[in-house]
């Protein structure tokens, strides 16, 4: 056993590519930022161009740095920001419209109207997901709806959809496959996670010709080859899944129970729930988590929309810091006696509360409040989330064991957030050695089904601890804090 693969990893904020080895250890990395548009309050776009040349330039800077030949590498495995909406032209591959960000708010109406309608238990029955214009489908029925023309040419026939994986996939095969995986076709709200197929009824009721629709396959799976002038050798896709679900695979959550959280752009929380989709009755999404041979494995999800974005807006938009790095160190020297909350509803409040119309408030604030202390509520923001959606997760998923949540992504490196993070919930926090763990999972899918990587059990034995966090903080403390958080949100909501 034991092989290079080559591990796409296509984020909200930048692309990353990277070569892990045999060992499972990464050996070169590649990344590159490419422009955010925010053309109106709510509204995110990418350059679809942006995606794909920037996915190209990083795998190529990847492999170089590598010092492999691309022929020396076994497989790729794809990665991707989940719900990111695309409309392209079948003959000539040309996009119709920018790519709609997964944080993007504009169809926040239309799903207020279909609620009105009576009709988020069907949506939720059959995909496991609420109305909230977080996922594809909405926005895949504004670009037919918006753009001139484009409904007329989807229902010729002419217009092909996909989500970030599908796009990056027909740009490196040339066009010849048009295909997605069960774990992003399941982002879309009009996927039938019981079923494993896209539902004609959903489409209808979002007015979404079924044409468009990629073919879904497993999360390990012949996605198609490369061309060989985009590396130099005929690559073979052979693993894809949504970021948050190659996460849980690149953390070995296999077993019923099991949670990971990621901090990125955002933070989402995944409890792996076996082989029976579970229905959520506090707002949680049930979702696939992966599907391999054919048998589905499912998890329940709680998404945050800003964890790491509120960090990028201490730098970008406050100026208060030049790197990332500087938010711990200001939140270190904070002052212990205020109390200052953030609740970073910059493009709404994802789970449990589901409220897009919400927006980003600060609380506690006197003359004595400066960047320390803005820096630091910053930070504790995502521990604050991360609890909420852990207690919900507590009525959905009944369990005598202690949980241990399983972390990664970047804001992961800060031990202060980390710490904080323990203390809020009152748990362990496992950070694995590893801390590519999203790209990892791909690699995994790609690697397995290509056959030089080993199989779940022997996988999962190589997850390595690095630090585990221990809760420190007093309940008094604890319940405090958690009380001033949940007045904050209170006083953020769009119905207060």
């Amino acid at each position: 056993m034991g092989g290079a693969i080559l591990a796409i990893d296509q984020g909200t904020t930048s692309s990353r590519a990277i070569v892990f080895g045999g060992d499972f250890q990464p050996v070169s990395v590649g990344q590159q930022e490419f422009p955010q548009h925010f053309l109106k309050s709510g509204w995110v776009e990418h350059n679809p161009e942006d995606i794909w040349t920037s996915t190209l330039a990083v795998c190529r800077d990847a492999i170089a740095k590598s010092g492999m030949a691309a022929s020396e590498i076994c497989a790729i495995g794809i990665t991707n920001q989940r719900e990111t909406t695309l409309v392209w032209d079948r003959l000539t591959g040309e996009p119709v419209y920018n790519a709609i960000v997964w944080q993007d708010r504009r169809t926040s109406a239309f799903c207020a109207d279909l609620r009105a309608r009576g009709l988020e238990a069907t949506f939720a029955a059959k995909t496991g997901l609420l109305l909230d214009p977080y996922f594809s489908g909405t926005k895949l029925a504004w670009i037919l709806d918006s753009v001139e023309g484009a409904r007329a040419r989807a229902e010729k026939g002419d217009l092909v959809f996909g989500t970030v994986d599908t796009w990056l996939i027909w740009k490196l095969t040339g066009g010849a496959r048009h295909v997605t995986d069960a774990t992003n076709a399941s982002r879309t709200l009009i996927y039938n996670i019981r079923e494993n197929a896209w539902d004609p009824e959903l489409c209808e009721l979002l007015g979404i010709p079924m044409s468009m629709l990629p073919e879904v396959l497993d999360s390990a799976d012949d996605f198609g080859v490369c061309e060989e002038s985009h590396f130099g050798a005929r690559l073979s896709i052979l693993g894809v899944a949504g970021d948050q679900q190659a996460a849980t695979v690149g953390q070995a959550c296999f077993e019923p129970g099991m949670v990971k959280s990621t901090y990125g752009t955002g933070c989402f929380a995944l409890m792996n729930t076996g082989s029976d989709p579970v229905p959520s009755k506090n707002r949680m999404l049930t979702t696939i988590a992966y599907r391999l041979n054919g048998q589905t494995t499912y998890a329940l999800e709680g998404s945050i929309f800003v964890a790491g974005a509120a960090v990028q807006w201490l730098r970008d938009g406050l100026g208060l810091i030049e790197n990332a790095s500087e938010s711990q160190k200001l939140a270190e020297q904070a002052d212990p006696n205020q109390d200052v909350y953030l609740v970073p509803a910059f493009v709404g409040l994802g789970a449990p509360y589901w409220d897009a119309d919400a927006r980003g408030a600060l609380f506690g604030l006197s003359r004595a409040t400066g960047p320390k202390e803005i820096a630091r509520a910053v930070l504790q923001s995502v521990g604050f989330q991360t609890f909420d959606l852990l207690d919900a997760k507590k009525e959905d998923w009944k369990s005598d064991t202690e949980t241990v949540l399983r972390v990664d992504g970047g804001m992961t490196i800060s031990d202060w957030t980390m710490q904080f993070l323990a203390d809020i919930l009152g748990a362990p926090v496992d950070r694995p050695a590893v801390l590519e763990t999203t790209a990892l999972g791909a690699a995994w899918l790609a690697g397995s089904k290509a056959g030089v990587w080993p199989g779940q059990e022997e996988f999962a034995k190589s997850w390595k601890l690095e630090k585990r966090f221990e809760p420190k903080m007093d309940a008094a403390t604890r319940d405090r804090l958690i009380a001033g958080w949940r007045d904050a949100v209170r006083r953020t909501r769009s119905d207060f």
